[in-house]
């Protein structure tokens, strides 16, 4: 299927958006109302949204406009609609994680932290958006906005490709691999994914607690980033005083990207000295193995999803997707004392890579081997994602370029565990930068 203008449309920027409805000069019925439209006009091909809330939306948007009238504004987010990736709960919703084993999943009596804390922001939920099933490698029928005939990435692929294709301004996600900052990558916006278990994941279905994340979905690093902050802790803000006016971010270069393709390496090069105006950019080799970093984080996966997804092997074949199906197999396989052994490497190997780089402030590498591949088969490679999962920091998706082949290309920032405040701050400078730089 060809590329398309009519399937990738800006959504807003939250904080114009936000803006606006705290002037009065936009309505929040209006803003839902847009996206409701939108819905209707490319979600049939896109395919990204699993359940639309629109009445609800619609009624949760009136109460929003009259307290905006009266000059109460509920948080930052008052007003600003969202999607949830379908592995989240929301009152009233039913959570089905792309599962045909969950057919008739009874509406959620209660949100998940993390949607508490976005509608204590102000944030309407318009619904939920597509996962692949239980967030693993089995993928739904979502599109990739710019090429009907590529993958979105996953397992946030209904998150990533809403907002590319502007029907919601903002998302939800998780990540447990790479399965926030990759969709975003191939579908040409940004995504933030704070520090590991940093946040609450109460009332998001998990896949593998030791690295499942909440992550954030905007068109541009300043929405994603903004979003997160948000909705953050309150001890995670503010952490961005002391640092330096002119931070060190180290492209890093490893033999696991050697499969890259050259216009991803040249992009990301050409994006990451861009940013000397703003940093000192330096290029160093990875003091440990990334595949090896992979490779653990993989394994400790397996093991976890095995134990918390044993129950699917007793149903029938067609209702659990073959992917999942044999990683909770393969999962069954790995003992306890191997599990430990596991993690105990995977934190070695997290301190001897900080330890090198001291007062490193960011880390550049690309997101991905290339665009978004051809097929909605496989959600694409996950490799050059999952070792900053595993390391543990934030990581921000950082838009790039559109490729040759007119699928956009992405690079990731990303920082030191507990860095988030600082990271996302930096994000939107070395963005800003850029945009700039292309412009020129």
């Amino acid at each position: 299927m060809p590329t398309s203008d009519r399937f990738v449309r800006n959504p807003g920027q939250l904080k114009d958006l936000a803006r606006r409805i705290a002037a009065k000069s936009l309505s929040p019925v209006d803003l839902v109302q847009g996206c409701l439209n939108r819905i209707s006009e490319v979600d049939g091909q896109v395919l990204a949204w699993a359940h639309v809330d629109g009445e609800r939306a619609l009624a949760e948007a009136r109460e929003c406009e009259k307290e905006a009238q009266a000059g109460v504004l509920r948080g930052p987010l008052h007003g600003i609609p969202v999607g949830l990736k379908d592995n989240i709960d929301a009152e009233g919703l039913p959570t089905r994680c792309n599962s045909q084993s969950r057919p008739k999943a009874p509406n959620a009596g209660a949100d998940a932290e993390i949607v508490a804390a976005m509608r204590s922001a102000g944030a309407i939920v318009l619904g939920k958006v597509q996962t692949t099933e239980f967030a693993f490698f089995d993928p739904p029928a979502t599109r990739n906005p710019h090429n009907l005939g590529h993958t979105p990435g996953g397992s946030s692929s209904g998150s990533g490709a809403a907002v590319a294709s502007g029907t919601v301004p903002l998302a939800l996600g998780t990540q447990t691999f790479a399965s926030v900052n990759r969709p975003a990558a191939y579908c040409g916006i940004s995504a933030f994914k704070p520090s590991t278990r940093s946040l609450s994941t109460v009332g998001v279905t998990p896949l593998a607690p030791y690295s499942d994340t909440v992550g954030f979905f905007g068109w541009t690093v300043e929405d994603s980033t903004t979003l997160y902050e948000a909705v953050s802790p309150f001890y995670m803000r503010g952490k961005a005083s002391g640092t330096p006016d002119k931070p060190r971010v180290v492209m890093i270069d490893d033999p696991l990207i050697g499969d890259a393709s050259p216009e991803a390496l040249k992009t990301c090069h050409t994006m990451h000295e861009s940013f000397r105006p703003e940093c000192t950019v330096e290029k160093r080799q990875s003091p440990v193995p990334m595949e090896r970093l992979s490779g653990l984080l993989h394994e400790i996966q397996l093991f976890e999803l095995s134990h918390i997804h044993r129950g699917l092997l007793d149903l029938p074949a067609d209702f659990v997707g073959q992917r999942l199906r044999g990683a909770i197999v393969e999962g069954s396989a790995f003992s306890e004392e191997q599990y430990r052994r596991n993690r105990a490497e995977l934190d070695g190997l997290r301190d001897d890579f900080y330890s090198t780089f001291g007062d490193v402030s960011g880390f550049f590498w690309p997101a991905a081997p290339g665009p978004a591949p051809h097929g909605i088969g496989s959600t694409g490679e996950p490799r050059y994602v999952a070792p900053w999962t595993a390391l543990g920091g934030p990581i921000v998706t950082m838009p790039a370029t559109i490729s040759a082949t007119g699928l956009p290309l992405g690079c990731i920032l990303a920082g030191r565990p507990g860095s988030d405040a600082f990271v996302s701050r930096l994000a939107r400078r070395l963005a800003t930068t850029w945009e700039e730089a292309s412009r020129d």
